[in-house]
């Protein structure tokens, strides 16, 4: 007769030795808080059907949760067309005429502090935006505040696209930046709060894709544009950007709420109605709609017992701590691993010596392999996870920066290592969006509590503009001919960077693959090694006897199926 596993001398299980880790804090929240006992039978239903489910399974079942969060993540499209439209318009000619400073040889340019200043300005509104989402969304909700910024997006557009002056764009810029930095948070969090785990790494990631959509269709935008002469070759980009809120709004009125949230609200019939709208009819056989809202209520009142509060200093108390330094370091990674190059990808290949045609067009190929690595990294999380992801993306990034840098030392007047360079800087977009770029936004996403996702994603991405807006002061000088001039042996000063993130990563980022919200709140509450996350059995139920919780960690992944399967037939 199976037992439960706290009723198991875990120490000894057969020949394999394993540490059994008790801890008593969920002991007490489960005799203080009837509630989380009350909830536990069925939430553990759900979690083992969760666990069950396959991802054919979990797009059959959650048809609409899919289509819905598609719809949300669209709006990073937006973004990431203006922010490689804005950085490669410093290599367009009527751009820099209009906006740049006459050089000795009679062309035009923009001086680097401006290309800094127009480059860090939606960032500095991101910030804004970024700390007003996570109050708003979490009182009003993830429907209302989307709906909000996207009407935002529409007012703002007028500004840079009549602008005339420099000082006239950078406030465009900067108003921009306001709703953007709302859809860099509410569209990771609703997609990770409306899919099982069978989904949530695809939804999330899918984000990035969105992301190098919107850079494609910049890049594609300007080659069409590189033979007009006239300020429309620019205009006509920026006036481009209208298509999209408009539609969105009118989806995004259609769209359910996300069930988390309303759980968050004491409203668990709602969440019940509203998890009917994102799952078939004809649902998997394990799939039962109470027993997962008994999920997550149960959640959220593991995570209320443990730290009741939802503002912005939760996140830096008790286990929240370690959650939020994690999922911060891991998005600043995104730009210390040395992506800036991506972004100045067009001015860069100028730099190295390419024409304007063959710059844009290697921009755009770019980007292209850019969305092929995103779909890419779907399987490869399938294969390796997370953490492994992260982990060898850096190292073999570090290896392209390096090549990057010493091409550099000889590429002047070198139209090969020219050529070179640029199908360097292609491989490394390629292991870029194939790993740290898309499997951050599941890790982000995953590794924070369900309580405090939306505060906690809006600290991390704050982190990444602020290293952004570092980057984007620096980065300037180092490719502009006016200033450092340092063009590609840049690749050094971003593979060291590269290297400390590996470090980091190596002893700090912890494997999400496969858990539940719930069990991670188990492994994060005890403590338990980045390194051993993967190979940690986690049990996030009390039993009706004990009332409390046991976790086994396995000194050897190997050994982790054997073990379970010995413990499940004592």
């Amino acid at each position: 007769m199976p037992v439960h596993l706290e009723e198991v001398d875990l120490h000894h299980v057969g020949d394999d030795k394993v540490v059994t880790v008790n801890d008593s804090h969920f002991h007490r929240m489960s005799i203080s808080n009837p509630d989380l006992n009350h909830l536990a039978h069925d939430a553990a239903n759900a979690t083992v059907a969760e666990h069950k489910m396959s991802l054919l399974e979990g797009l059959k079942t959650y048809p609409h949760a899919v289509g819905w969060s598609v719809l949300f993540s669209t709006a990073i499209v937006m973004e990431g067309f203006d922010t490689i439209l804005m950085n490669n318009l410093f290599a367009y000619g009527p751009f820099q005429k209009t906006f740049g400073v006459e050089q000795a040889d009679g062309t035009y340019q923009l001086t680097a502090a401006w290309q800094s200043g127009l480059s860090n300005a939606p960032l500095v509104g991101e910030i804004l935006g970024l700390m007003i989402n996570g109050i708003v969304a979490e009182r009003f909700g993830y429907r209302k505040t989307i709906i909000g910024a996207l009407s935002l997006v529409t007012a703002f557009i007028f500004i840079v696209f009549f602008a005339q002056t420099l000082p006239t764009l950078l406030i465009g810029e900067i108003l921009l930046g306001v709703p953007w930095g709302v859809f860099q948070t509410i569209t990771t969090t609703y997609a990770a709060e409306v899919c099982p785990v069978a989904l949530r790494a695809y939804l999330t990631t899918y984000v990035n894709l969105c992301w190098v959509m919107g850079q494609l269709i910049a890049s594609g935008v300007l080659r069409a544009m590189v033979t007009r002469n006239d300020n429309w070759g620019y205009k006509i980009p920026f006036a481009l950007q209208w298509l999209w809120p408009v539609p969105l709004i009118v989806g995004v009125l259609f769209a359910p709420e996300s069930p988390w949230w309303l759980v968050r609200k004491e409203r668990r019939e709602e969440a019940r109605n509203v998890l009917c709208r994102l799952t078939s009819k004809d649902r998997n056989a394990d799939f039962n709609i109470d027993d997962t809202i008994a999920m997550m209520a149960h959640t959220n009142a593991l995570e209320k017992a443990h730290s009741a509060g939802t503002s912005y200093s939760d996140c830096f108390k008790k286990t929240d701590l370690r959650r939020t330094e994690i999922v911060c370091f891991a998005w600043a990674i995104q730009t210390l691993c040395g992506s800036t190059f991506m972004g100045y990808s067009t001015y860069f290949y100028e730099q190295a010596g390419l024409s304007v045609e063959h710059a844009f067009t290697m921009s755009m190929a770019q980007f292209a392999l850019g969305a092929i690595g995103t779909l890419s990294s779907w399987l490869l999380m399938g294969w390796f996870g997370r953490r492994t992801l992260y982990l060898s993306g850096q190292f073999i990034m570090f290896i392209f920066l390096l090549i990057i840098g010493c091409l550099g030392i000889i590429s002047k007047g070198n139209a090969a290592a020219q050529w070179a360079i640029g199908s360097m800087l292609l491989l490394y977009t390629f292991t870029y969006d194939a790993t740290v770029g898309p499997v951050c936004y599941s890790l982000v996403s995953e590794l924070s509590s369900t309580r405090l996702r939306g505060k906690t994603i809006v600290l991390a991405r704050n982190l990444y503009n602020i290293v952004g807006i570092i980057t984007n002061v620096i980065t300037p000088r180092m490719l502009n001919p006016s200033a450092w001039n340092w063009g590609a042996k840049a690749g050094f000063f971003w593979a060291v960077s590269c290297a400390l993130c590996f470090v980091w990563t190596f002893f700090r980022l912890p494997e999400p693959k496969g858990r539940t919200y719930g069990e991670l709140d188990v492994l994060f509450e005890s403590k338990i090694p980045a390194r051993k996350f993967k190979t940690s059995i986690v049990d996030p139920f009390m039993s009706t006897t004990a009332r409390r919780q046991s976790m086994v960690t396995l000194p050897d992944e190997k050994h982790a199926k054997a073990t379970a399967e010995k413990i499940e037939s004592v």
